[in-house]
């Protein structure tokens, strides 16, 4: 069962640690949107993770559904993979040279994952998202980009117009220090609109070397594709002889063992992946076509290196959490509890005289204060209730939930989260929920 929070939330080591952070990094964290700034109040501080649960500095336990931002889908300090990365551990840290953990994760990836014929490993999804335009743009000998408004790709250059995620939580559109020059070649089409598409390509004939996007986009909360939307995408991409990326990073191994695209049946050119496929620690991944992959040096001319990519701490965690995953039954469960968890939030909010609407694929699921349908990032910043989702941001954390704090991110279940869990969460949601509609009549 889930304890129940104290009667006082109270965090005031997490406010001393973060007074202390304020002089020592900027903002006081090492990634904007932990500050908590777009849902108000001071962010708590961790103290250790385990399973479903997340405890902090001051002794209080949340039922967690951040996960480490997606990682933690097999639960967070899962005995399994902890006892794989301690007899790592005894072997070194890292190598600086090739290792035979990064051929045995090589091959679960290409053998998971449809259209993936090669892939390279790297230490973010930063770093995949990165290293896959320099690909796509020498394949194609083309420059410009098109990707999504509200489609967060990581903090390079070229993806910072119209980010989503954490950009878009601090309410910059984009990021001084990026020269004009560096985001010129980027285009940005609405989501869920092949109009939108078809029109950058007839405006920019031959000129644009690929499409970017998350397939099911989680930086501006969860909005899946429309039905036809990906299958157009890759017809229209392919007609005009670019190449297709999908940005796994967030969906993959999360909604589907092949993530996305095998979710859907759709076979981009390249892709990228992180979170999951690391187990929890840093990595990312880009993989495609044997044909566009032969591209990366050494065996092309496009260079890309890493001091620590495929580092054997890194390629342990994720061998042991991507085999706990094919294990039988492991969706069906994230599955059915996500599906619990979602709908009941929605149900709940409804019931309680709130206009609310979101879904949820496997283990990811969202849900937006607005009446909905919600198809675009347009149609977040429109219609979500933002003075409403913070306090129902706050009052969650009080209550001993832990939620993104941002109206712009997904949640995420994992493999340890239980029905228990899920009652609590609900139970505490309904009781807000209706504090929430007496205050406001």
């Amino acid at each position: 069962m889930v304890a129940p929070p104290a009667s006082a939330h109270v965090t005031d080591k997490s406010a001393a640690i973060m007074e202390e952070a304020m002089d020592l990094m900027p903002g006081g964290v090492n990634s904007p949107v932990r500050a908590f700034k777009s849902v108000g109040g001071g962010p708590v501080v961790f103290d250790h993770v385990k399973g479903s649960k997340a405890f902090d500095v001051d002794g209080n336990t949340y039922v967690d559904y951040i996960g480490s931002w997606g990682p933690a889908i097999v639960g967070a300090a899962n005995e399994e993979v902890n006892a794989a990365l301690h007899a790592a551990l005894d072997k070194g840290t890292s190598f600086g040279a090739p290792n035979v953990l990064e051929n045995q994760l090589a091959a679960a990836v290409i053998d998971a994952v449809p259209s993936i014929e090669m892939v390279r490993f790297v230490n973010s999804g930063t770093e995949a998202c990165m290293s896959v335009i320099r690909v796509m743009r020498a394949f194609t000998k083309r420059e410009k980009l098109i990707k999504f408004s509200g489609c967060y790709h990581g903090h390079a250059d070229m993806y910072l117009v119209q980010a989503g995620s954490g950009v878009l939580t601090l309410g910059l559109p984009d990021s001084p220090g990026v020269p004009a020059s560096s985001t010129a070649p980027t285009l940005v089409a609405k989501y869920n609109d092949l109009d939108s598409v078809r029109a950058l390509f007839e405006a920019n004939p031959g000129a644009i070397a690929g499409v970017i996007l998350e397939p099911v986009v989680g930086n501006s909360g969860f909005i899946p594709p429309a039905p036809g939307f990906l299958e157009g995408l890759r017809e229209l991409v392919t007609a005009q002889g670019a190449l297709l990326c999908f940005d796994e990073v967030m969906t993959g191994f999360r909604i589907a063992y092949g993530g996305a695209q095998t979710h859907f049946n759709i076979k981009p050119d390249i892709s990228c992946f992180g979170k999951v496929i690391g187990g929890g620690l840093p990595v990312g991944a880009y993989g495609g076509r044997r044909d566009i992959m032969d591209m990366v040096a050494p065996a092309g001319p496009v260079y890309q290196a890493g001091t620590l990519s495929g580092n054997p701490l890194a390629m342990t965690a994720g061998l042991k959490t991507l085999e706990i995953l094919r294990r039988p039954g492991a969706y069906e469960q994230l599955e059915r509890v996500t599906g619990r968890l979602a709908q009941g939030l929605i149900d709940a909010a409804r019931e309680a005289g709130h206009d609310a609407c979101g879904g949820h694929i496997s283990g990811m699921f969202g849900f937006f204060f607005a009446k909905g349908p919600i198809t675009c990032f347009e149609d977040v910043a429109e219609q979500q209730d933002f003075e409403k989702f913070q306090k129902y941001h706050r009052g969650m954390l009080e209550a001993g939930v832990y939620l993104a704090p941002s109206a712009y991110e997904a949640g995420f279940v994992g493999l340890e989260h239980s029905e228990e869990d899920v009652d609590f969460t609900l139970a505490a949601a309904r009781k807000l929920w209706a504090a929430l509609q007496s205050s406001s009549t």
